[in-house]
């Protein structure tokens, strides 16, 4: 049971034994983990570009599943120090840098090269529907399998989460209108993104229920298990940093092999790579019986990529041009942004009564799939609008009426000192 932390002990950390697997396992975990992990930052100068396409993504790619591991296995320490909000935000950031950095190197060659253009916002919106179509349903679905449980419970303090998607999904049904790009979106999508930091740092600290290896690194001294904690951030994005371009390059080297447009592969193959860490993070929590910690990096994770991410593109775009030119957008990307924004309405107005249930994730993935079948105009539009009448469908219903309003009454408090 989750309780408030004891001062008594000075320490903010368990104060019995571990309970559960035997040391050996834990210490089994940890090793396994470490080398999924270590034989990338090793292999990255000594064999770069010389294990061919197969180990030259394969490598990779574990040493990226086992970032995810000693990732969540932080973010559970880091509730010992910090609230829970600002620690999945924090992972959250951390583990979509690759995404990021795949973003931002085409919003700069966008600058130079405008075809660019149509990648970055492709990737963007390629991102941002993963995470809600595929990412948060496999959680649940995943949940399901493991303990038929039909559906996931988050936490009242994640209004604070679902209030910032649903401002920034508001601003995002302007961005097709005006079909640009620009440096007020900055302003606005990243002032957002700040203010919703500031609420996140502040609040209860509580102490997590901690299992396994995180369990074992809680009863360290407590300089020690600081140093372990943000060690086990530290470490894990810089192997991402490293993994993700090889990684990325390796998929889309193999899948041109198989003669996929493009366009397609920056769009969904490219985030998917970039995506990995923060999927692997969230399946394992929910293989760990905690599905709404899980949910909850992919709700931090989609904060920040609506918001955050697509403020920095305008940006990068506007620096690398030297002048502060907005991006123009063509008629695909405006179809993919107002999709996309319908999407993001959808999952919030689901999730507003923060109950996410099985029926639920089915309908995500599959109106996903759909897209993801049938990329064609007519089909994204007519979609876009589905998406807007499904939801229009849900606040029909009193109880979902009343619980999205109150995302306005208390959504800011998060969850308060």
């Amino acid at each position: 049971m989750t309780q408030q932390r004891s001062r008594s002990t000075g320490a903010g950390r368990p104060r019995t034994a571990p309970s559960g697997w035997p040391f050996w396992r834990d210490f089994l975990s940890f090793v396994v983990t470490l080398a999924l992990l270590g034989q990338w930052i090793v292999l990255h100068e000594i064999a770069h570009g010389r294990l061919g396409a197969f180990w030259g993504t394969m490598l990779p790619g574990l040493a990226i599943f086992g970032a995810a591991t000693l990732l969540s296995w932080g973010a559970e320490l880091a509730q010992l120090e910090i609230t829970q909000a600002l620690a999945l935000a924090f992972l959250a950031l951390v583990a979509v840098l690759p995404e990021y950095a795949v973003d931002m190197y085409l919003a700069w060659r966008a600058a130079k090269e405008p075809a660019y253009t149509a990648f970055a916002a492709a990737n963007m919106t390629g991102a941002n529907r993963l995470l809600i179509g595929v990412g948060w349903s496999v959680v649940l679905l995943v949940y399901w399998a493991s303990s038929r449980a039909r559906a996931i419970h988050v936490k009242p303090a994640q209004r604070l989460e679902l209030l910032t998607l649903l401002l920034a999904t508001g601003y995002a049904f302007c961005i097709p209108l005006k079909r640009t790009l620009s440096l007020l979106d900055t302003v606005v999508l990243g002032g957002l993104f700040v203010l919703y930091i500031r609420r996140a740092s502040q609040g209860r600290v509580e102490e997590p229920g901690l299992a396994g290896p995180p369990e074992r690194i809680a009863l360290l001294p407590r300089r020690w298990r600081r140093l372990v904690t943000v060690l086990l951030f530290l470490v894990p994005a810089y192997a991402i940093f490293i993994a993700a371009e090889p990684f990325a390059n390796g998929l889309l080297h193999n899948a041109r092999r198989l003669g996929i447009e493009e366009f397609i592969l920056i769009q969904w193959l490219a985030p998917l790579a970039s995506e990995a860490p923060e999927f692997i993070v969230a399946v394992l929590f929910a293989l760990r019986q905690n599905p709404a910690a899980g949910l909850g990096i992919l709700v931090s994770s989609k904060v920040n990529q609506w918001t955050l991410l697509i403020g920095m593109l305008p940006l990068v775009y506007a620096i690398s041009g030297g002048q502060p030119h907005p991006m123009m957008l063509d008629q695909r990307q405006v179809e993919e942004i107002f999709l996309t924004a319908a999407q993001s309405l959808l999952a919030l107005v689901v999730l507003a009564d923060l109950t996410f249930g099985l029926g639920e994730a089915v309908l995500l993935l599959s109106l996903f799939v759909v897209q993801f079948a049938c990329p064609t105009p007519q089909i994204r539009v007519v979609l876009g609008y589905i998406y807007l009448i499904i939801a229009g469908g849900y606040l029909c219903r009193r109880g979902v009426r009343r619980a999205f309003f109150e995302l306005f009454r208390v959504g800011w408090r998060g969850n308060p000192p």
